[in-house]
């Protein structure tokens, strides 16, 4: 079994305690792999590629929450409508109208988390501050998706000041939304395997993993 069962347990025993949500990224893993982990009790994974998310949920146990945490083209939503649990990356009011539009034709709400850009390398997607401000203005017409709230991924460095600052900058602005505009957030979502310590003390509620479970990915 590739799966590393020792961590799973730690970082659920761990996360329990917190009220951190666990998000197995299992991109490019085999079935087994996947079903290893849900044996142990998880049920939320994440995946970046459409094709490969879509065969996964056809194969595995029907009660897995899928969530899409890869850079989602508006061309291909149609087809993670109909059973996604949550969509992470959502970076530009014009996605967040195709995400509307294909969930209504599914009949369904689908929760969703605005990304924003907090590292410092460009490569990263994401809004700044004001398209965040001016998205959530615009998207109280939609009424099939409900913005559960932000997610951010920090810069790829060892410096570990400059990630915390990061993660608390993004913090600050889930805060703002919270008190100041009022809106009804539950997720934070900031941390992956070499991070997550760091955002959880930030106040990261749901963290993304997948090397310290799965193993390096091939």
């Amino acid at each position: 079994m590739a799966v590393n069962e020792a961590i799973y347990k730690e970082l659920t025993g761990s996360f329990s305690k917190k009220d951190v949500t666990l998000v197995a990224v299992s991109k490019t893993k085999p079935d087994e792999d996947i079903r290893a982990l849900y044996d142990l009790g998880q049920r939320d994974f994440g995946e970046n590629y459409v094709q490969e998310i879509i065969e996964k949920h056809a194969r595995l146990p029907r009660d897995i929450r899928w969530h899409f945490i890869g850079h989602l083209q508006t061309n291909k939503v149609k087809y993670l409508a109909p059973f996604i649990y949550m969509i992470h990356g959502i970076d530009s009011f014009k996605l967040l109208k195709e995400v509307n539009k294909q969930a209504s034709r599914c009949g369904r709400i689908i929760p969703v988390l605005l990304q924003v850009h907090i590292a410092r390398e460009d490569t990263k997607f994401g809004l700044d501050e004001n398209e965040l401000k001016a998205l959530l203005l615009q998207a109280g017409e939609l009424g099939h998706i409900v913005i559960k709230g932000l997610m951010g991924m920090a810069s790829f460095t060892s410096d570990a000041q400059a990630v915390r600052s990061e993660f608390r900058y993004l913090r600050s602005l889930y805060d703002q939304l919270l008190t100041t505009h009022h809106l009804p957030l539950t997720t934070l979502s900031m941390g992956m395997s070499g991070d997550y310590r760091i955002a959880v003390q930030e106040g990261s509620n749901m963290v993304r993993i997948g090397s310290l479970l799965f193993g390096a990915r091939s």
